[in-house]
């Protein structure tokens, strides 16, 4: 069964081809969409610009290991992880689960195990984490809608507490003008923003350029955050 456009979309990481090329025709056979990758760093470029549902990470590789990158990629998204090891001790897969893994499927194994304990992963996931991160994507950088992060490749961009509150205000309402009046009364619901910071139309403008300064290539030519003339600020994503 060929997959559809809205497929779940997995990302296999496994240092040897031939099992990346079996398990992506297998899986891609049983309706998903599948990208893989050769190793800790090829997979870290890929989720830096895209979205997956589910991530299978063999543990033994070259470089970092699959633990390593888990561990890693727990404390940035929610993505489930399965790992895959052809160590099934007990010792091994505690350290997995304890890295943050969903769950672990010693090597060799069966491909139908394998398309069984994906499926139980998604199934128990809450909708909005097995739709996947929801991510904007500015440029270079990226924001994540669910935790309130910026980031620019691996690296995170600091935001003030005031930064962040417009971040989430605009991300929530990406395409549409957020008025002046809007800003002011959103800032001022929200506790984490000071108040002495956000009080006007003035402050409002002062934190827009500061912001600008964190997201724009050019922030006198603003792409991303722009004014629209008379209304207010409208967020445009790419």
């Amino acid at each position: 069964m060929p997959a559809e456009a809205n497929a779940p979309h997995l990302l296999i990481v496994d240092d040897d081809e031939r099992i990346r090329g079996l398990l992506q025709k297998f899986l891609v056979r049983n309706g998903f969409l599948v990208t893989t990758a050769r190793d800790a760093a090829h997979a870290r470029k890929l989720l830096a610009g895209l979205e997956f549902n589910l991530i299978v990470l063999d543990v033994m590789m070259p470089g970092e290991d699959g633990l390593s990158l888990t561990h890693d990629l727990r404390r940035k998204m929610r993505t489930p992880i399965l790992l895959l090891t052809a160590r099934g001790e007990t010792r091994e897969r505690i350290e997995g689960l304890e890295a943050g893994a969903d769950d672990y499927l010693p090597k060799p194994f069966e491909p139908k195990e394998l398309l069984l304990r994906i499926n139980a992963i998604l199934r128990r996931m809450p909708s909005e984490v097995a739709t996947g991160p929801k991510y904007l994507t500015l440029g270079p950088l990226r924001y994540d809608q669910d935790r309130g992060e910026l980031w620019q490749g691996e690296s995170p961009v600091r935001l003030t507490a005031t930064e962040g509150v417009l971040m989430r205000i605009f991300a929530a309402r990406a395409g549409e003008v957020v008025t002046r009046t809007d800003l002011v009364d959103e800032l001022g619901r929200d506790r984490t923003a000071p108040s002495d910071e956000t009080t006007g139309d003035r402050a409002i403008d002062v934190q827009i350029t500061r912001l600008r300064r964190k997201i724009e290539p050019d922030p006198r030519e603003p792409r991303y955050l722009q004014t629209v003339r008379g209304l207010g600020y409208m967020l445009a994503p790419d």
